[in-house]
């Protein structure tokens, strides 16, 4: 054999595999971001549009809030005194002290984490309710009505509005009660109790039912035990861990709230029922127990225990009201939002469910919510006007307010008119008064005639009877550089 015979013919080279396109690196879209986190997306949305809504608004604080931004301010510089009004509360104490780091920004930090807050309320009742009311997928757009109806409605509450605009607490803890029903519903327990705990923090209504969950979550979820014990601490050392270092009493809450001049005098049970019925229209009312058989009839647990929880929620208020505590009605916003969130679920059910009664015809739970929707158009209009002329009225305070800083500039200063002498001005200006002069709100008076009877240095704040401008008066001064003040 040849040499040439055993040599085995080069192997033709293979052609060359196509290689892989490399992945084109992915462009970043607002869509595809918003679907992936929805959350996040949804509250960077909320807060902006919070933002606009506190700009165009052009609204101040009313009388709490402005008391809260006072806390803060006197945490940061180690001078904290919780004995004066308005009664101690942790809930808006988390918010004012970091916000106090940031100066007088602390001011527009509060009104815009206060509207966002407040206003995610509408977003956890339409979830609730289309989580409830259960439709099968041909009639979905029946739960996506009912939880549009039921997010609108909550706007709708007595002097609801009002009190966003004027950054109180009691529509923010709406919804905290409205967000821990949401993720309980949508199995996020632990999630759930730290908004029952946030909510605990700013009413002590929702003492029972954060204690209530605490007891299944212990039950039910072993491995929670760490945060429903820590939260349970962090709750009783807030409330009033906090009032014996800086006040007279641990109890300082309590014992201002029986000094309040809105308090029921007489007949507290059928008091305390009037001030929550007001807070929603009658056919709201209606269609919520409305909800109550057709919760029956479904056997549905859930609408139920949240009807048995408004009920509750109304029974420890007339308690308090018994006591001698005020029983407001903006103290029952938590049970009235969850009445709303039982009319959206009725809607719902009466929109995709059929008649269970024999000679029914379909359309009649539809021509029922059309007239509910219909009764309620008189009073949504009422409502607007009302507050608008609120906003008016709010906008002419916030005029005034803008320019007491300035008369204090001109005067030489906060910290020259704190050293001649007490503060005083009008009740309901003591609090703004007290932020503007970076002191505690128990610092400035508001008793005209018997600060003056005292004869100590005193320096008077009094809106200007035009209503432009402030009078301040110095009186009874002793040094030097505060006598030449008016």
């Amino acid at each position: 054999m040849s040499e040439s015979t055993l040599q085995a013919a080069p192997l033709r080279p293979s052609p060359p595999e196509a290689s892989a396109a490399p992945a084109e690196p992915e462009i970043w879209n607002l869509r595809l971001f918003m679907r992936r986190h929805p959350w996040w997306s949804s509250a960077v949305a909320l807060v902006l549009f919070s933002t606009a809504i506190v700009v165009w608004a052009g609204t101040r604080p009313g009388f709490d809030p402005y008391g809260w931004l006072v806390w803060g301010h006197q945490t940061v510089i180690g001078a904290l005194d919780t004995n004066a009004a308005p009664s101690w509360k942790p809930l808006p104490y988390l918010f004012t002290v970091p916000y106090a780091l940031a100066g007088h920004y602390e001011l527009r930090l509060w009104m815009i984490t206060s509207a966002a807050v407040a206003l995610s309320g509408m977003v956890f009742a339409g979830r609730i309710v289309y989580k409830l009311t259960d439709a099968p997928p041909e009639r979905r757009w029946s739960a996506i009505v009912a939880a549009v109806f039921a997010g609108l409605a909550v706007l709708g509450l007595q002097d609801y509005a009002h009190y966003i605009l004027s950054s109180q607490s009691d529509p923010m803890i709406v919804s905290l009660c409205l967000g821990a029903i949401d993720c309980h519903l949508h199995e996020r327990p632990r999630a759930a109790f730290v908004l029952g705990g946030l909510a605990a923090l700013g009413r002590p209504e929702a003492w029972p039912f954060l204690g209530l969950y605490s007891l299944w979550l212990w039950r039910k979820r072993p491995a929670s035990r760490w945060l429903v014990l820590g939260g349970g601490v962090v709750i009783l050392l807030l409330w009033f861990g906090i009032p014996a270092l800086t006040s007279r009493t641990p109890f300082v809450a309590a014992s201002n709230a029986l000094d309040s001049g809105r308090r029921l005098t007489s007949d507290q049970v059928g008091g305390t029922i009037s001030r929550f019925l007001g807070l929603n229209e009658l056919p709201l009312e209606l269609a919520a127990l409305i909800g109550v058989p057709i919760a029956f009839v479904r056997r549905d647990r859930v609408t139920l225990t949240l009807a048995a929880g408004i009920v509750a929620w109304v029974v420890v208020e007339i308690g308090f009201a018994l006591h001698g505590w005020p029983g407001l009605a903006r103290y029952m916003f938590e049970p009235a939002g969850v009445l709303i969130v039982l009319a959206g679920v009725a809607v719902g059910r009466l929109l995709c469910d059929r008649p269970r009664w024999p000679g029914v015809p379909s359309w009649v739970g539809g021509a029922i919510v059309l007239v509910l929707v219909a009764s309620l158009v008189p009073a949504a209009i009422s409502h607007a006007r009302s507050e608008h002329k609120d906003l008016r009225e709010q906008r002419h305070r916030t005029a005034e307010i803008k320019l007491l800083p300035t008369v204090i500039s001109q005067l030489g200063g906060a910290a020259r008119l704190r050293g001649c002498g007490e503060p005083l001005t009008r009740l309901q200006y003591q609090t703004m008064l007290a932020y503007t002069l970076g002191v505690n709100v128990s610092r400035v008076g508001f008793k005209y005639s018997q600060a003056i009877q005292h004869g100590n240095p005193i320096v008077l704040y009094t809106p200007a009877p035009a209503g432009v401008g402030w009078q301040v008066q110095a009186m009874h001064q002793v040094k030097p550089s505060c006598r030449s003040l008016p």
